[in-house]
């Protein structure tokens, strides 16, 4: 009988590979970490021997600076999260990396493959604040930490009042300053907080349809060296189809749309009763604009899926967005994190 690989709880049937050792890098964040033990736990009850290296990357060392200074340091702002692991991998001190989605570039460089993608939890974005029991509930002017440009411009869509403040850091450092009142609200992945078991001033979760999430929010990707057929068999019973499928579809529209972490983009591709369904917004940086999409029933390649919300999202105007991203990108205030 084959491996169940749609079923993220099926665990290697009698043909999978013999035990062996592996060794998964990772970033040392409570969230980085929080992943690589939970992956690595999958593999121990699959009987392998795992152990974990931390790597700390540039993204790590530069938390002090905001996300669109990062081409200052020669390095797009997804790279800055992923270079000294891709390199541990190519030496051979690794044998695969665990990473969020959404921080691995749309396109991997040749030595580099995704081996598997599991299950996805919730991709919504988080509402998350002390004092303010929603984010409609939040006082004219309040302050906002978050450093994503599309959270800040669909969030300006919806409150032209709103102040969006830059708010680096690991979660933990975002809900202490947010406790010591820095800002009124931060807004953060759920999947995160529901990780750490940090959910104690996690107010709401947006909808899609107000605050559409980032292309692979939610869900984990192992990489691995394209040509190390032990490891990718080894992890093949960890992969689950419907979320490879989906997240696929999201990273081919945000691929065609030139896309990255400092794009006012959202995509969310899901399983429906019948195929799948795509919520998908483009907004002006200062949240003037928003175009929103979406797409019921949709079927066959996930990449033709891509190229099929991106060209639905260009024909309504996105490009005209996009162009104006560039030069605001700079414009937010800064909260440093330590």
């Amino acid at each position: 009988m084959p491996v169940d690989t749609t079923n993220p709880s099926s665990e290697p049937c009698a043909l999978s590979p013999d035990p062996c050792r592996l060794r998964i890098g990772s970033r040392g964040s409570k969230l980085a970490l929080w992943q690589a033990h939970h992956i690595a736990d999958r593999l121990r009850a699959a009987g392998h021997e795992v152990t974990i290296e931390i790597i700390r990357t540039l993204g790590d060392a530069m938390q002090h600076v905001p996300f669109a200074q990062a081409g200052d340091a020669g390095r797009d702002s997804k790279g800055m999260f992923t270079k000294e692991i891709e390199e541990a991998l190519l030496a051979g001190r690794i044998d695969l990396a665990v990473h969020s989605l959404k921080d691995l570039p749309t396109e991997l460089t040749a030595p580099f493959a995704i081996a598997v993608i599991p299950e996805r939890v919730d991709p919504r974005d988080a509402f998350v604040s002390v004092r303010h029991e929603s984010f409609a509930a939040l006082p004219q002017g309040a302050r906002i930490g978050t450093s994503s440009l599309r959270r800040q411009a669909q969030l300006r869509a919806e409150r032209p009042d709103v102040q969006c403040l830059e708010f680096r850091g690991n979660v933990d450092t975002r809900l202490r300053k947010l406790v010591e009142g820095q800002v009124d609200a931060i807004i953060l992945a759920s999947a995160g907080l529901e990780r750490l078991g940090l959910t104690e001033y996690r107010r709401e979760c947006f909808s899609p349809l107000v605050l559409c999430p980032a292309a692979g929010q939610g869900a984990l990707a192992i990489e691995v060296r394209a040509n190390d057929e032990r490891t990718l068999a080894v992890l093949a019973f960890l992969n689950h189809e419907p979320t490879r499928y989906a997240v696929t579809a999201e990273r081919a529209a945000l691929a065609v749309l030139g896309g990255g972490c400092q794009v006012p983009i959202g995509i969310y591709c899901f399983p429906a009763e019948e195929g799948y369904s795509v919520a998908a917004a483009v907004a002006a940086p200062d949240g003037s604009e928003v175009l929103r999409l979406a797409m019921d029933r949709q079927s066959g390649d996930p990449v033709a899926l891509g190229s099929r919300i991106a060209e639905r999202l260009l024909e309504l105007g996105a490009q005209r967005l996009l162009e104006m991203a560039a030069p605001s990108a700079s414009a937010t205030g800064s909260v440093a994190a330590p």
